[in-house]
C-alpha cells in the first residue's frame, strides 16, 4: 500500500503546526486554571475556564482538520510548562489576557505569511481565527475589569459571570470544522 505524498511544507504550514502546540498548551492552562478557582470553590469562574479550555482545543482541532484537509501532516505535539500556583485572581486573569494577546499575534503572523507565500486559500482561513481573538481579548479585558473593580469581592465577580455569561455567546457558525468534531 502506497502512502499519500503530501504537500511539501512552506513558513504558513510550520506555523500551523507551531499554533496547534500554542492552542492545545492554551487550552491546557485554562484548565489549571479552571481547577485553582474549582478549588477556591468559585464555580462561576471555573465554568468559565473549563468553556475556555474546550474552546481551545477546538481551535486546535480545526488546525488540525485544516491540515489534513490540504493533505500536509500533522503532528499532535505535546504542551508547554503550565502555570498552578497563583497569589490571587486578578494573575490568573491577567494571565489569561497575555495568553490571548499572544496568540493574537501568532494568529497575525499565521496570515502575514499566507500572504507572502500567495495562499489565498489559507489566507481566508485565518480570518475567522482574528476575529475570535478580538472577541476573546475583549472578553478577558472586560472580566479582568471586573475582577478589579470587585476589589477582592469574588462574590460579585461570580454573580456577573452567572448573569452575563461572559464568552458564552454559542457557537460561531461560521468557525472552520474541528477534526472529529467540536466539543
Amino acid at each position: 500500500m502506497a502512502l499519500l505524498k503530501k504537500q511539501p511544507r512552506s513558513k504558513f504550514y510550520e506555523l500551523l503546526q507551531a499554533q496547534i502546540h500554542n492552542e492545545f498548551n492554551a487550552s491546557q492552562q485554562y484548565i489549571a486554571l479552571a481547577v485553582w478557582f474549582d478549588a477556591e470553590d468559585l464555580p462561576q469562574l471555573a465554568k468559565h475556564f473549563y468553556k475556555q479550555s474546550v474552546e481551545e482545543r477546538n481551535h486546535a482541532m480545526a488546525l488540525v482538520q485544516y491540515m489534513l484537509d490540504t493533505d500536509h501532516h500533522v503532528e499532535i505535539p505535546g504542551t508547554g510548562d503550565v502555570r498552578n500556583d497563583f497569589s490571587d485572581v486578578t494573575e490568573l486573569i491577567e494571565l489569561a489576557l497575555q495568553q490571548e494577546k499572544d496568540v493574537a499575534t501568532d494568529i497575525q503572523q499565521l496570515a502575514k505569511a499566507a500572504r507572502a507565500e500567495e495562499d489565498y486559500i489559507g489566507e481566508q482561513f485565518t480570518q475567522w481565527f482574528l476575529k475570535e481573538q478580538v472577541e476573546e481579548i475583549s472578553q478577558m479585558s472586560t472580566l479582568l475589569n471586573i475582577v478589579k473593580r470587585a476589589n477582592g469581592n469574588l462574590f460579585e465577580v461570580e454573580n456577573h459571570l452567572h448573569r452575563e455569561s461572559i464568552g458564552d455567546g454559542g457557537a460561531d457558525s461560521g468557525m472552520p470544522p474541528v477534526a472529529g468534531g467540536a466539543l
